[in-house]
């Protein structure tokens, strides 16, 4: 074996010898540091790190809501394939607020099966960006999903004016045309969403993008 090799051989077999919490601890720990020099560290996904489930908490605005079959049938599928997904999930300090993956986040803590097989922890990956961003990342999730709800995204909508964030701004983020922001103020019947914001068809949102098809999976 080469030196890396032997070097990969040897913190292995000293992190399996551990007890659960330690182990843990020492994984993400070493996941964490080959995260420092991977050419992928921009990326989210290429830091995966395993957090107690009561450390991660529910957002105070997600629009999506799954039926309880959907519910069943995420459940089934983590129970049968494991968890192929991380929860997205924003640090705030002890916690771990989700963005993405609130269901599959539920799952792993009220699904005795799969609480237990994975040890009462949670996989979570981490993004760090203001509240406004966190809110329309959230959306974005559920729209490429096709899961989203009008009444819910009306009240993001509410939410983002109050941030002070402007229409161009939030038909980019959430990826609304002008006409689909316009109904989502007037659904709100609060007449103060349109005060003092000139508004204006001619803008162009968002480019027309492909489809994106995606099923809320593991």
């Amino acid at each position: 074996m080469n030196r890396i090799e032997t070097l990969t051989a040897d913190l292995a077999a000293a992190i399996d010898g551990l007890p659960l919490e330690e182990k843990v601890e020492a994984l993400n720990a070493a996941r964490r540091a080959l995260h420092a020099v991977s050419p992928f560290r921009s990326e989210p996904v290429d830091l995966v790190t395993w957090v107690l489930n009561d450390v991660v908490v529910a957002n105070e605005y997600n629009p999506n809501k799954v039926a309880s079959p959907e519910m069943a049938l995420l459940h089934r599928s983590i129970r049968e394939d494991g968890y192929t997904q991380p929860i997205v999930t924003f640090a705030s300090g002890v916690t771990s607020v989700v963005v993405d993956g609130f269901h599959r986040h539920r799952v792993g803590k009220e699904k005795a099966d799969v609480r237990e097989r994975i040890h009462g922890y949670l996989p979570v990956v981490a993004i760090d960006k203001p509240l406004a961003e966190r809110m329309a990342s959230t959306v974005r999730h559920n729209r490429a999903r096709g899961k989203h709800q009008v009444d819910l995204m009306s009240e993001m909508v509410v939410k983002l004016v109050n941030l002070g964030q402007s229409d161009q701004a939030i038909a980019r983020q959430l990826g609304l045309s002008a006409d689909e922001l316009i109904r989502l103020k007037a659904q709100t019947g609060i007449a103060s969403l349109f005060a003092g914001q000139p508004f204006s068809r001619s803008w162009v949102a968002v480019e027309e993008a492909a489809p994106v098809l995606a099923d809320e999976e593991a």
